[in-house]
């Protein structure tokens, strides 16, 4: 698998780098629809996440250099080589959470505002997951364990796949294919959901919180690379706790929360 996409001599653009852009700004564009849909102020919307993208990018890479920090203070120029991959979804989701507090409570924003917007990030965040989940497939990477050709083919899978997952002389389980075709159902379904009269504030953030902690344990199960805590696998640690986080919303959203399709001024 060739990881570079286009070598220009003095500078090379990695296909990893490429889908983690089409996943930010597609995902950005997908959002702003809907902030557009709810009639929600777009100037703030988009001062707010140049901020996001930013720190939640660091949070991604922080996150995943701390669990290998042995490898990156004997490496330290790898830190910033975020081409070879390296970037974890977990972090970016906490410190894009953060800083949508911090720049909204500046904003003198209410509480409930906040989550609404958080509500529709939801879209952008799932559909760049989708995206970016295939920058793995050109680094070789976050696959699962050994298999073969015609377990592969049996999954109907098309042929480039099949002969990516062709690692070293073994064929592994895409499981970056997995769980982007999991995150699509779960895109699919926030769509359907997004226009139901009586969804509340928080609800799709929770349903997303839900959705995605259930696929993350069970393709974690699979993988081979994971980060670990101890003889834990951090993924599914923090996939647990997300799980329960979004239960908790969910219900204190469709008991005290407001209609979310409540337009805009």
């Amino acid at each position: 698998m060739n990881r570079v996409a286009i070598d220009l001599g003095f500078i090379q653009i990695y296909w990893y780098s490429i889908t983690m852009f089409l996943g930010v700004a597609l995902g950005s564009i997908l959002t702003y629809f809907e902030i557009k849909r709810l009639k929600l102020d777009k100037e703030y919307f988009f001062n707010m996440l140049f901020y996001v993208i930013l720190f939640g990018f660091l949070g991604a890479r922080l996150y995943y250099v701390l669990f290998n920090l042995d490898y990156y203070l004997a490496n330290p120029y790898e830190i910033l080589a975020v081409w070879n991959g390296g970037l974890a979804i977990h972090g970016a989701i906490v410190a894009g959470l953060i800083t949508i507090f911090i720049y909204s409570f500046k904003h003198q924003k209410k509480i409930e505002e906040v989550i609404k917007y958080i509500d529709t990030c939801t879209f952008g965040l799932i559909l760049g997951q989708i995206i970016g989940r295939w920058g793995n497939f050109f680094n070789s990477e976050a696959h699962g364990g050994v298999t073969t050709r015609l377990f592969l083919e049996k999954l109907h899978l098309p042929e480039f796949i099949i002969n990516g997952m062709y690692i070293d002389g073994v064929y592994y389980h895409p499981t970056f294919f997995y769980e982007s075709i999991l995150n699509l159902i779960g895109l699919v379904i926030l769509l359907v959901v997004r226009k139901n009269k009586k969804l509340k504030t928080g609800m799709l953030f929770s349903i997303y919180l839900i959705w995605y902690s259930i696929v993350r344990f069970f393709i974690e199960s699979m993988r081979t690379d994971s980060l670990m805590l101890g003889s834990l696998k951090m993924a599914q640690v923090i996939s647990i706790i997300l799980l329960i986080t979004g239960i908790i919303i969910f219900i204190i959203s469709f008991k005290k929360a407001s209609n979310y399709n409540e337009k805009g001024n």
